[in-house]
């Protein structure tokens, strides 16, 4: 599966009617962090998502190549782009 910007993120939330916040809720994330990473830079991005959570979460979203390290919650699955 190809990896995803961030803007693809944004507009495939926005295009589905999700919210960061219900999204990051069903998997059993921090919604401030989930909101952080996808509006972050994509070419400067202050998160790393190297490790824990954020890592977690970018590998979820796409935006990352990737093992998930612990069982994420049921989830709504995002489609590729």
């Amino acid at each position: 599966m190809p990896l995803k910007t961030r803007k693809q993120v944004r507009d495939e939330f926005a295009s589905r009617g999700w919210s960061y916040s219900d999204w990051a809720r069903q998997r059993g994330y921090s919604a401030a962090l989930v909101c952080m990473i996808v509006n972050d830079d994509d070419r400067t991005p202050q998160r790393k998502c190297l490790r824990g959570e954020s890592h977690n979460i970018a590998v979820d979203l796409g935006l990352k190549a990737g093992v998930i390290s612990r069982s994420p919650a049921p989830r709504m699955q995002l489609a590729a782009a």
